[in-house]
Order: structure tokens, then C-alpha cells, then sequence
């Protein structure tokens, strides 16, 4: 096995088991919370790691990384997180990793103006489909289907809604991304996405000092350590190596990888639901997120 596939293995699985430790840390302490106290940390050592290239944004790109900061981490984070915290681990892992390439040919083209083709309307409708078919037991099972908790089927949607801020303001920051080093972009993304995450937490969640204290204290401590070192910074690391040497399409085939591995982990560790209805959907958006991410033939957009 080559290095690249090696690490690509590598970064399936961490962003995978990311899930895990979203719902254990959210368990303890409110998740905005803990979103806010994973970015901004992890935003700090990312603008320590990009050294002298800390400064070298260019004045008129500021308003952009603010602005893509706060969809890119503020408000997709906090759907994300808070709606990990109220759904299966696994499902929230689905509807992110597979949505991720509609929205983004759907944010392409509000933005940009890209066209959308016949396969793209497939991808865009199959995407649709499955997760219908991942909200139906939700929807039509009652409150016995989703564990108890009512706020499940919200929760997925909260979800949804989130990586639609991601895909809009990964878009967002094309015109910008040559500007700058991409170490000293993220970092700078991630750290004021924290500090929005910590505005969030603060106006809308009932965070205490114990919050505080929980946060170095088991089991939350491991689940932030493995959430700041493994998610983001090692994740990242990889995903821009692969980025380089493999391009986007063989690198954004971990959509179809961690997913999988997100799903094992919650069934297997917090005995979360994956029924019948659940599996079609995520076929569903497998493919849908295959169609999209295939590379289209010569001549053709």
C-alpha cells in the first residue's frame, strides 16, 4: 500500500470515529459548548502551526474569511453538534458526509452560476430520495422508533441544514483560497468560527463554570483531545496532502468510507438503530454522492 492510500485509510477512519466523541462529550456538557471549545482551540494551534504565514491575509479578504468563517464553523457546527447530540451517531454521519456533494454542486450553482446537468439533477434527486427514506422510520414510527427522544427527525434536519452552510461557504471561499497560505486560511476560519461558536453557546445554551471543569475531566477531555487533534488537525493535514497529490475527486471519496465507519462504531459501542429504512436511504445517497462526485467526460460540464 502507497503512503497516500495509507493515510487516506487513516483519514477515513479518524473523521469516522469524530462522531463518537461528539456524543460523549455532548452528554456532559451542552454541545455548542463543546463545539466552541473544539475550534477555538483547535483554530489557535493552527495559526501557531502556519507561523510567520499568520499575517499574510490580505486586507480586502477579510470580510470574505469572516464571513465564510461563520457558515464554514459557526453555524454548520452548531446544527451539527447539536444535532448529533439528539440523533443516532451514524445517521448524522450519513446525511453529512453524503449531502456534502449535492449541496455543493447546488451552492456552485446559486453562486457561481455552474450549470447543473442531467447527471448532476440525478445525483441532486436520488440525494433527495434517500433521505427521505432516512426520515421515514422518524416520521411514521413514532416516538418508540426513535428511542424516546422526539427532537430526532429535527435533529437530522439540523444536520442537513448545517452542511448546507458548510457547502455554501466552501464556495464562498474559492476567490479567496489562492490569496493566502491554506494553513493560515483555516486557521484563521476555525478560530473565529470558535469564537462564534462560543457567542452561540453562550446566548443560547445554560453554560455553567462546571462546563468548564467537565471539559478537562473525564470523559470529555479524551473525546475534545481526539475531536481537536484527530478531526481537525490531523484530518486536515491529510485531507490537503491528498488534496495536492490525488486531487478532489479520489480525495473526496472518503464521503463514502467514514460514513460506513461512523455507522459500525454506533451500533456497535451506543447500540444506536440502522433498520431497513435506514440502509436503503444511505444506499441512496451513496449513489447519489457517487454520481456527483464523477468526474465528467471530456467535452461535458
Amino acid at each position: 500500500m502507497s503512503r497516500n492510500a495509507t493515510l487516506f485509510a487513516l483519514m477515513c477512519l479518524v473523521w469516522g470515529l469524530t462522531w463518537l466523541p461528539v456524543k460523549v462529550g455532548a452528554a456532559h456538557v451542552p454541545p455548542v459548548f463543546l463545539a466552541a471549545a473544539r475550534f477555538s482551540i483547535a483554530g489557535l494551534l493552527m495559526l501557531l502551526w502556519a507561523g510567520r504565514d499568520v499575517v499574510k491575509v490580505p486586507r480586502e479578504a477579510w470580510p470574505r474569511l469572516v464571513l465564510t468563517a461563520l457558515l464554514l464553523n459557526t453555524g454548520n457546527y452548531t446544527l451539527l453538534f447539536w444535532g448529533t447530540a439528539h440523533a443516532p451517531s451514524g445517521l448524522a454521519a450519513i446525511v453529512n458526509f453524503a449531502t456534502i456533494p449535492i449541496f455543493t454542486l447546488l451552492a456552485s450553482r446559486a453562486i457561481a452560476g455552474e450549470p447543473i446537468d442531467g447527471r448532476k439533477l440525478a445525483a441532486i434527486a436520488l440525494g433527495t430520495a434517500g433521505l427521505g427514506f432516512l426520515f421515514a422510520t422518524r416520521a411514521l414510527g413514532g416516538l418508540s422508533v426513535a428511542q424516546g427522544d422526539p427532537l430526532e427527525a429535527i435533529a437530522l434536519g439540523a444536520v442537513a441544514a448545517g452542511t448546507l452552510l458548510y457547502c455554501t461557504g466552501a464556495v464562498l471561499s474559492r476567490p479567496i483560497a489562492g490569496a493566502m497560505p491554506t494553513l493560515t486560511l483555516a486557521g484563521w476560519q476555525t478560530l473565529i468560527g470558535g469564537i462564534g461558536l462560543t457567542a452561540v453557546s453562550l446566548l443560547l445554551e445554560p453554560v455553567a463554570f462546571t462546563d468548564l471543569a467537565k471539559l478537562a475531566s473525564w470523559p470529555v477531555l479524551p473525546a475534545l483531545a481526539f475531536l481537536i487533534v484527530g478531526g481537525s488537525l490531523m484530518g486536515f493535514t491529510i485531507y490537503m496532502r491528498l488534496l495536492r497529490d490525488w486531487g478532489a475527486f479520489r480525495a473526496g471519496l472518503y464521503a463514502f468510507v467514514s460514513p460506513a465507519i461512523a455507522v459500525a462504531v454506533g451500533v456497535f459501542a451506543l447500540s444506536e438503530p440502522f433498520g431497513w429504512s435506514e440502509a436503503l436511504g444511505a444506499l441512496m445517497m451513496f449513489g447519489a454522492a457517487a454520481i456527483a462526485l464523477k468526474r465528467p467526460e471530456r467535452g461535458h460540464a
